[in-house]
């Protein structure tokens, strides 16, 4: 059977255009602490509904679940990125305990599910799942352990070439809102003077 010239010449003339599709999109996104905390607007607010018995009384524990964002593909969330963001949203409050030997409480977080798209083709939709426990430093009591699912939608328009920019955009939303959960379940609950 004779080798047709033609299906061979299309591949080729594919081939760079193939080529430009992954130069765009080929380089992980790592989630960026920054863009995960509340917001300047979310911090104030919520630092007007602390109680005085929680004030500057939570100590962050090291967080885990997290993991590094490959080379070439993705946007995943680290331990270190998520401590930050943590910490900062905890002292922006007016939670964070700056001498963490006199805290209060023990805040552990473990990073249990990032639950992202294979390739975000147009919207990005990211859900996490953190698993928060706030525990007494003294006695080891728990005062609150819960598992708390968000998720956030980074539209195509947010940034049309970049499809791991908009899973980036993606993960941070979901760890924000998140946190907003978790602090403003935090305030509703009865605490000591």
């Amino acid at each position: 059977m004779p080798d047709h010239p033609m299906p061979r010449r299309r591949a080729l003339l594919m081939l760079p255009l193939a080529l430009a599709a992954v130069g765009l999109s080929g380089c992980g996104t790592p989630a960026d602490a920054p863009a995960m905390r509340l917001s300047l607007a979310e911090s104030l607010q919520l630092r007007s509904w602390v109680p005085p018995g929680l004030r500057a009384q939570v100590q962050l524990m090291p967080v885990s679940g997290g993991q590094p964002t490959g080379r070439f593909w993705g946007a995943k969330i680290s331990n270190a990125s998520l401590q930050e963001a943590l910490e900062e949203s905890l002292r922006d409050t007016g939670l964070y305990a700056p001498r963490p030997a006199d805290a209060r409480y023990e805040l552990r977080v473990t990073l249990m599910l990032l639950d992202q798209p294979m390739v975000a083709v147009l919207d990005a939709k990211v859900a996490v799942t953190l698993s928060y426990t706030l525990m007494e430093s003294r006695t080891g009591r728990t005062i609150y352990e819960r598992k708390l699912r968000t998720q956030h939608t980074a539209e195509f328009g947010s940034a049309i070439l970049d499809p791991n920019e908009r899973m980036r955009m993606a993960s941070e939303g979901a760890i924000r809102s998140n946190v907003n959960t978790l602090l403003r379940e935090l305030l509703e609950l009865k605490w000591p003077e």
